[in-house]
């Protein structure tokens, strides 16, 4: 197949990049290829002609959101808008990732593909927006909300406690915020299964199980096997200019049962996380 990888710089593409070798890729990162510029987003469709595009490309600066709305919706929102009417046109499937973040965290159960959406910070809400466009724009897409994710390379949970880990003896990590860590490579295998079995339409997409970010901590440190003292404070602890769902966590059952597999826990995850990463 042809695919056209966007946002080719973050972990999630580096991911599809590494796992898609027989298939023919174009990637590119937010410097050759801007989504929310319609007209760069249209010529490379044109001149890529694939058959899939894998949307990778998203602000996720949860905070800076809040005071910069704008930047955020011209790409989790606009970005989509473009790429959802370059694919109708040449006939191509989209897939696009969202968040957890379109939840609010009170259900107190996991979230399934049928329940309302209601963000509580301006991130969540500009890709909540972009999941509107994509629905209003094509019907041949396939949405993954994700959660948590993490893989090879910087901007994840799991590097941040690695380096925190290496500096500080004491650590202490919010334990009022859960959902499910989910790793890359998973994400990428049941991508592409839902491509093979035709799938369409909105699916949530992590690994099995749930935890705080404080439970995150304590199991990856020991094995990594520091002996930081990890301690559980509330989110109040560490201001933040935006809100965080307190539990967010979403249940993968209809996309396992779709395709017929069994999704990892998420601590059988970040353990061959760090098998393949040689630790971090």
């Amino acid at each position: 197949m042809k695919i056209l990888i966007t946002g080719a710089n973050g972990q999630l593409a580096r991911e599809f990049l590494s796992g898609l070798k027989k298939h023919e890729l174009n990637a590119y990162g937010r410097e050759q290829l801007d989504i929310s510029n319609q007209d760069a987003v249209s010529n490379a469709v044109s001149y890529c002609k694939p058959d899939i595009v894998l949307n990778c490309s998203a602000y996720n600066l949860v905070d800076k959101a809040e005071d910069d709305f704008d930047s955020a919706i011209k790409v989790n929102a606009f970005g989509v808008k473009n790429l959802a009417k370059a694919c109708k046109k040449s006939k191509a499937l989209l897939i696009h990732y969202s968040t957890d973040y379109v939840f609010d965290g009170t259900k107190e159960d996991f979230y399934t593909e049928e329940d309302e959406p209601n963000p509580i910070n301006k991130y969540g809400e500009s890709k909540l927006l972009g999941e509107r466009v994509l629905s209003e724009e094509s019907d041949d897409f396939l949405l993954f909300r994700v959660s948590w994710v993490f893989g090879k390379g910087k901007q994840n949970f799991l590097y941040k406690l690695s380096e925190w880990a290496s500096s500080r003896r004491v650590l202490k990590v919010v334990s009022d915020q859960i959902s499910v860590p989910t790793y890359t490579e998973d994400i990428v295998n049941a991508s592409m299964l839902a491509v093979e079995n035709g799938l369409r339409g909105v699916y949530h997409l992590t690994n099995s199980g749930y935890a705080s970010r404080y439970e995150v901590a304590r199991f990856f440190l020991e094995r990594l096997g520091m002996n930081n003292i990890v301690l559980p404070v509330t989110s109040d602890y560490y201001p933040s200019a935006a809100k965080r769902p307190y539990f967010s966590a979403m249940s993968n059952s209809n996309i396992m049962n779709k395709l017929g597999i069994v999704i990892p826990e998420w601590k059988d995850a970040v353990e061959r996380f760090m098998k393949e990463s040689g630790g971090i």
